[in-house]
């Protein structure tokens, strides 16, 4: 999370790549953080939906997913619909530490209409999924939204921000952003920070990552979106953003680093005067397994296929290519099942999904079976108990895990998720194992410790939007509390993150000692509370930098990287650097950016001794940005 934010830089004229008629758009050729007018046209516009393939031949058997599991069909009455979302909603949006899950589940059909749009907010620890095959299988006439959170000042004054809106997700789904009122008319708001994908959606009408409708100051930091299409974006104040395989209409602006890995229609590269770094294709990816409804109402598990060079949404020429595994295949937890009872289930090779809630892991979990799938819904938890390492995957290939937040506990683990040994042969570049939306968390709603969050000793992983975090705010939080070295390790080979988000941690954030690993987007925050320099250093290296790479590494690739400083405990702190690389020929860095936040702490370099220094500003924020290393 980051405290704050500068105002984002002068917005470029919207780009286009093509011609796209937009009703009622909303013009931002100077976007600033007071907020934005509405459309002068608010009539609600209904876009014409993607063709949808027919309703299941059969009523579908619904299995038993548990209480917090909410089921929307067709034949439901909107007004039910709509007091069940809201309900859901009223307790989860300001419930950031809580134990309460769920997921939201949306039948194949379509829900609301232009008369009667279905319109509602998306709280913490909610995922909102359609179930059908693909996007075009549940359309949504209304908008699912998330807007800022607003507190009072003891003087009456109003402060909205998202920089808070963390572990929530919503796919596989279309939304025509229709109704609302005023600011917020016939637009879907998603305004978010880490740990709140987007993922398989097609949202037809305007789309703003910023609620610019609320009282300022309007901050965003972070988010993800992948495997989509949209029309008119607005990033707003989104200070860091990844898009990848999509397909967009267009995007307003940017702040420090907006990223855009295999999307059409995506900006020309223009780091740092647009922020843009742009990737004509994604050089490894594979998609989030997810559940749905086939055509005879049995329930699935959908597994992409894993793509090399990609670009471009998945399901726009065809339906996905994959393969699926009946539901039967899987062993369905819940938070009652004891971590003996899902390991012997494992052991059986079977799959495992577990339903929302939170999940004492006394004992690991091992993954043993090649292409097994271990999928979460509704922000599933797992909770580290007596220093267990939550799940280790075996050295075997085409695993995915997906879908899931692991806590750690009051007692240290070495690790909260192992992915392979480093020995035998595991995953390869045409069946490499996944983890993804997988969140990290060292304190916050408890005490947590551990040594390191996530291992990468297998080949050939895909790390796809990540999130370790040392928590800065919440309970058990504190130097020697949420004690926790280094948030993510890899050795393995070949490794390809795309959206790394990794923040706090008290050592270096990330060691990577992996030959040829690509990072397509990075974003991190310092530890904010450091007590002294005597604390944060080793050697006569001062702080422990963001991002390390090994010494003895001959390739490696990272593209649009960002640290920023907070030390607000000891605001005289320095880090000699935020990347820390070897001077070899095939390391090589792009489009970087260092901030000092908020008059607290100093990054004295970008990359070794190499970058300009940034330095505490009273009132505001100083931005260093570096191209490429090596220089030149």
């Amino acid at each position: 999370m980051t405290p704050t934010s500068p105002r984002p830089r002068p917005a470029p004229a919207t780009f286009r790549r093509r011609a796209v008629a937009l009703v009622g758009a909303l013009a931002l050729s100077g976007l600033t953080t007071a907020g934005l007018a509405a459309p002068a046209d608010a009539t609600p516009v209904l876009p014409s939906a993607p063709t949808r393939p027919s309703a299941p031949l059969a009523a579908p058997t619904t299995p038993d997913l548990g209480p917090n599991v909410t089921l929307i069909t067709p034949a439901m009455a909107q007004a039910d619909v709509q007091a069940k979302l809201d309900a859901i909603a009223a307790r989860q949006v300001p419930n950031q530490f809580g134990e309460e899950r769920d997921a939201i589940l949306f039948a194949p059909g379509t829900y609301g209409s232009a008369a009667t749009p279905l319109i509602f907010q998306v709280g913490y620890y909610t995922e909102v999924a359609g179930l059908g095959r693909n996007p075009g299988d549940v359309v949504i006439n209304g908008a699912v939204n998330v807007y800022n959170q607003c507190e009072k000042a003891a003087d009456g004054t109003e402060s909205c921000i998202a920089l808070n809106n963390f572990w929530r997700s919503m796919s596989n789904l279309t939304i025509n952003p229709t109704g609302g009122k005023d600011c917020r008319a016939n637009t879907e708001f998603w305004a978010v920070s880490q740990a709140a994908p987007l993922r398989r959606v097609d949202i037809t009408g305007l789309t703003s990552l910023m609620d610019y409708c609320s009282a300022p100051p309007q901050y965003a930091s972070g988010g993800y979106l992948a495997d989509a299409r949209t029309k008119a974006v607005t990033n707003g104040s989104q200070q860091q953003w990844l898009t990848r395989n999509s397909e967009i209409g267009s995007w307003s602006n940017g702040v420090w680093n907006q990223t855009f890995s295999g999307v059409e229609g995506a900006p020309a590269q223009g780091f740092p005067d647009p922020p843009y770094t742009t990737l004509a294709q994604t050089p490894a990816s594979k998609e989030k397994p997810y559940v749905y409804i086939d055509a005879r109402g049995a329930w699935q598990v959908f597994v992409p296929k894993a793509q090399k060079n990609s670009s471009g949404p998945t399901w726009t020429d065809g339906p996905t290519p994959g393969k699926s595994l009946p539901l039967s295949t899987f062993f369905v937890a819940r938070p009652s099942d004891s971590a003996k009872t899902i390991e012997k289930q494992l052991s059986k090779g079977r799959n495992l999904l577990f339903t929302p809630g939170v999940y004492g892991i006394d004992r690991t979990l091992h993954v043993r079976k090649a292409g097994t799938v271990v999928l979460g819904l509704g922000i599933a938890t797992l909770t580290a108990e007596k220093g267990a390492v939550p799940i280790r995957v075996s050295e075997v290939p085409d695993v995915d895990i997906a879908g899931i937040t692991i806590d750690a506990g009051t007692k240290n683990s070495s690790a909260l998720l192992v992915i392979g040994t480093g020995k035998g042969h595991g995953p390869t570049a045409s069946r490499p194992t996944a983890v993804q939306d997988v969140f990290f968390r060292i304190g916050g709603p408890h005490v947590g410790k551990a040594d390191t969050s996530l291992v990468v000793k297998s080949d050939h992983v895909i790390l796809d939007d990540i999130w370790a975090w040392r928590a800065d705010h919440g309970e058990g939080v504190g130097w020697k509390v949420n004690t926790a070295d280094t948030g993510v390790k890899i050795s393995g080979d070949d490794v390809t993150a795309t959206g790394l988000f990794v923040e706090h941690y008290q050592r270096y954030n990330v060691i990577w000692t992996g030959e040829r690993g690509r990072t397509v987007f990075f974003q991190n925050e310092l530890p904010y509370d450091a007590p002294n320099q005597a604390a944060w250093k080793h050697g006569k290296t001062l702080g422990w930098a963001a991002y390390k790479v090994g010494d003895d590494v001959r390739k490696h690739e990272l593209w649009a990287g960002g640290s920023y400083i907070y030390t607000n405990v000891d605001p005289t702190l320095h880090l000699s650097h935020s990347f820390e690389v070897p001077d070899r020929k095939g390391v090589r860095l792009h489009d970087l950016v260092t901030v000092s936040l908020n008059n607290a702490g100093t990054i004295d370099h970008v990359v070794n001794d190499t970058g300009d220094a940034a330095t505490p500003k009273e009132g505001g924020s100083t931005i260093v940005d570096l191209v490429a290393y090596p220089v030149g």
